[in-house]
């Protein structure tokens, strides 16, 4: 005889589960939320430096991981303009590449 307590796929238990996840999930969005917009500002200076390390040799600033990152240029060539705009450059600092 087969018994559905013995198998393990418990319904009340997988109900719990998916409710106690939900409640996670519900309780976890309600704490972060205050906190969106500096983890937002955090996120965006990390990557406006990624930017500078990334670009920083074509601008005349020694860059000794150059040879790295020089892959990563054409990857972030499509957010380029947005980046030295918020860097307060109203046009591209590169002599080679115009994006404005």
């Amino acid at each position: 005889m087969h018994d559905d307590h013995d198998s393990g796929h418990d319904p009340r238990r997988e109900r719990f589960r998916a409710w106690l996840s939900q409640a996670r999930f519900f309780a976890e969005e309600v704490y972060s939320s205050r906190y969106r917009g500096a983890i937002a500002r955090a996120r965006r200076d990390e990557d406006d430096l990624f930017m500078l390390l990334v670009f920083s040799e074509m601008m005349g600033v020694p860059n000794p991981a150059a040879y790295y990152t020089l892959e990563l240029q054409p990857l972030l060539l499509e957010r380029f303009h947005d980046w030295h705009t918020r860097m307060g450059m109203e046009r591209s600092p590169l002599d080679h590449f115009r994006c404005c």
